[in-house]
């Protein structure tokens, strides 16, 4: 009888991978491997170079929004990116769930037991690649927001509970003598940069010490007159954007030379870059902004339809009902069209009622003041 061949499936871990090889960054290796892999599985169903190209690179970029390796991927990651594309890119449903259909089949290859891509990851990090699409995580779940993808400001009521909020975490553990005040008080410092300076959460995650500088023409704010945002929306295929956001709002700017001053070296990262880097000497991350700003909004019972990026529609909110020239606001959140300006805009009936009378004075002393400890 003859003896039964074994076919190897066309994308399988064994054939992706070099054995006997030391890597010098495996986890990279890993990843380029899986993709291989995966470039493999779709052209044995003969797609087209076109789809498997535009799959791999969304891939990529759902990496780095998740700053972590596909073995370490949680549904968790899958919901805050659909909020992302929904809130901050203002995609189309159609092409978030093309996306999520993307991520869907990528991750569904690597727990395919057939492919031996956990069993290879289980060897090489102790984890494996789980299942992170899900119905409440996909675009059905999308469906209470998709006409109206815009993430909405916080009043200027719910912003001061927030913050105020923020400090308070502070005052407790620091009372209680339990750990967690310095981080505590990072992120409360971190939220107000967002809003005083008007970013994005990845804008804000990436910040460093040496991006702040002096403006000759607002001396009172010191080395905290400019900051330098490196890590701006990037263009399709096009590296990230710069730009220089000037300080408007004095009480941000008090409360983040205090943070750096007297807060973070305390943290013991003198050598790091980082603005905001974590106990464990890293630099925080855009999902762990996320859970932070969830865990107070939900303390707060405040409304799900406020996120990150809720504050930065409030910076131009604000300053519009402020009488801040809208010119101004447009450079200031790196926006090369006033039509994405405005829909950031939704002013306060209040504000519609007497823009007339408010809008040769600027009122930024309204904004949220830092609570004294």
């Amino acid at each position: 009888m003859a003896q039964e061949r074994k076919v190897a499936l066309a994308g399988a871990a064994h054939l992706e991978l070099v054995s006997g090889v030391i890597q010098l960054r495996p986890e990279d290796a890993m990843v380029d491997a899986m993709l291989r892999g995966w470039r493999a599985q779709q052209m044995s169903r003969g797609l087209k170079e076109d789809t498997i190209a535009g799959r791999e690179r969304l891939i990529r970029r759902f990496q780095e929004f998740t700053n972590e390796y596909p073995w370490s991927w949680l549904p968790g990651h899958m919901d805050e990116w659909s909020a992302s594309l929904t809130g901050e890119r203002h995609l189309a449903p159609s092409t978030i769930r093309s996306y999520q259909g993307d991520v869907r089949q990528f991750t569904e290859f690597l727990i395919d037991g057939r492919y031996g891509w956990a069993v290879a990851c289980e060897d090489a990090f102790g984890t494996h690649p789980v299942a992170i699409c899900h119905e409440w995580n996909t675009i059905a779940h999308l469906n209470d927001y998709e006409g109206d993808p815009e993430a909405r400001p916080f009043t200027r009521e719910e912003l001061q509970r927030f913050l105020d909020y923020a400090d308070d975490q502070v005052d407790r553990a620091v009372r209680s003598k339990r750990k967690g005040a310095l981080a505590a008080y990072r992120d409360a410092t971190l939220f107000k940069v967002i809003y005083g300076w008007g970013l994005r959460r990845t804008e804000t995650s990436k910040l460093d010490l040496a991006d702040f500088g002096r403006n000759p023409k607002a001396r009172q704010f010191g080395r905290y007159g400019t900051l330098n945002v490196r890590y701006g929306k990037a263009k399709k295929g096009q590296p990230p954007r710069r730009r220089n956001v000037l300080s408007v709002m004095d009480w941000a700017v008090d409360a983040v030379q205090d943070y750096v001053e007297n807060v973070r070296p305390q943290f013991g990262c003198e050598d790091h870059p980082a603005l905001w880097v974590t106990e464990r000497g890293g630099r925080v991350k855009p999902s762990e902004i996320n859970a932070r700003f969830v865990a107070y909004r939900a303390a707060l019972k405040l409304p799900e339809a406020l996120v990150v990026h809720s504050l930065r529609h409030s910076y131009v909110t604000h300053l519009t009902e402020d009488g801040v020239d809208r010119r101004f606001i447009q450079e200031q959140v790196g926006h090369e069209c006033d039509s994405s300006t405005a829909i950031y805009t939704h002013v306060s009936d209040d504000f519609m009622n007497t823009a007339l009378s408010k809008a040769l004075n600027p009122a930024f002393d309204e904004a949220p003041t830092r609570k004294d400890r």
